[in-house]
């Protein structure tokens, strides 16, 4: 009798642990940001001692059955930073603990990733498009103890207009090659788009259980259909990239080099590119080297609900290749306050001819402006992560 109960009971065990994995597992989450921020080249803002108002609300969404994955990000913004975009959305599949797939507007694996940065503003290289970028592709990924390699073709940027001409919308999380009005007659220009992209890139990750480090190199290369005269240039970007883990401090370094060879209409300049997102593009060099650092050290602390300050110093440089285009330089310091599911950046963040840092937009990261000066921007943002 006692036999038959115990193989009941394993019987019982195993028929439940077979249907429970057979059922779809979801999980949905997200997040409510506000943001403070004082910059110094607007004299309204510093009048009234700065603006404090909405940022963005999220859903995150992620599913699992049958081991095919979902992983989905939706991101409203106000109407001045573009409105709803999907930041990613992608559907995978894990072959075994060590290779999987994914299919979908997934991260492009250049780079330094998940982010290049530490702060709220990114690195640089969020700027041009080599950073937290987004693509419409299919990736490989392969991890093991000491390498990790991925593999993706990229069909083109998110596409959210399907006619045989149409631009490219620039209300999108990541930056991407796009179009711009430069001569303000109402007809955009520079009208490019990212096709048919390769991408790779090889880590080596050595150390110990203390100190971690990750040695790598990153390479894409693509198509770039110019809409009004129907052919396609290319572009390239190369980097090299290193990152280290030791206890609470984290390192990361990278450079890296890019180049657009468009096929644009005579008379329309070949040395920028238009790039764009958030609801507006800019103007940005067609070749440059990049040169970011990023250092930041974590402190736990028991003060309240506060259990972690994370302080940070992300730096980036802009050399571009154009005779009499000037460089821009970006530098956030910082601290990430985390209490509970509250999470608080407080940047300083200054910058030379970088859009978001300064009153030169269209042309920061293009020629730039021979006058520049440093501008700083004070910058707190709240979120509840949920």
């Amino acid at each position: 009798m006692k036999l038959k109960s115990t193989l009941l009971i394993i019987l019982l065990f195993f028929t439940t642990q077979l249907f429970s994995q057979d059922k779809p597992k979801i999980d949905v989450g997200g997040a409510l940001r506000f943001n403070y921020n004082l910059s110094s080249w607007k004299d309204g803002q510093k009048s009234r001692g700065g603006d404090f108002g909405y940022d963005v609300f999220r859903v995150n969404a992620k599913a699992q059955y049958k081991g095919v994955k979902l992983n989905a990000e939706y991101r409203l913004y106000s109407t001045g930073f573009g409105g709803g975009m999907l930041k990613q959305g992608w559907v995978g599949y894990d072959f075994n603990e060590k290779n999987g797939i994914q299919i979908g507007l997934t991260q492009v694996p250049f780079g330094i990733t998940q982010y290049n940065s530490h702060n709220w503003f990114f690195n640089l290289g969020y700027y041009v498009g080599l950073e937290d970028d987004h693509d419409m592709g299919i990736k490989y990924m392969h991890n093991n103890d000491n390498w990790e390699f991925r593999l993706a073709f990229f069909k083109n940027a998110e596409e959210l207009r399907f006619g045989g001409s149409s631009d490219i919308s620039n209300s999108r999380y990541s930056y991407d090659v796009s179009s711009i009005d430069i001569d303000g007659d109402g007809n955009l220009d520079i009208r490019n788009k990212e096709v048919n992209q390769f991408n790779g890139k090889f880590n080596y990750k050595f150390g110990n259980d203390n100190v971690k480090s990750k040695l790598g190199i990153s390479a894409q290369f693509g198509g770039l259909y110019n809409i009004d005269t129907d052919k396609t240039g290319n572009h390239y970007a190369l980097a090299g990239h290193y990152e280290l883990n030791a206890g609470k401090l984290n390192v990361k370094a990278q450079v890296a080099t890019y180049k657009y060879n468009s096929e644009n209409p005579v008379g329309q300049p070949d040395n920028v590119v238009a790039m764009g997102a958030y609801g507006y593009p800019y103007l940005t060099a067609a070749e440059a080297n990049m040169y970011t650092l990023a250092v930041s050290y974590s402190v736990p602390v028991s003060w309240g609900p506060v259990s972690n300050l994370n302080f940070y110093n992300d730096f980036g440089m802009l050399d571009k290749a154009e005779s009499g285009f000037e460089d821009t330089f970006m530098n956030i310091t910082g601290v990430l306050v985390t209490a509970g599911q509250v999470y608080t950046y407080i940047d300083l963040a200054a910058g030379k001819d970088q859009p978001w840092l300064g009153p030169n937009w269209t042309n920061g990261l293009a020629d730039g402006d021979p006058d520049a000066e440093w501008h700083a921007r004070f910058n707190i943002n709240i979120g509840y992560y949920f």
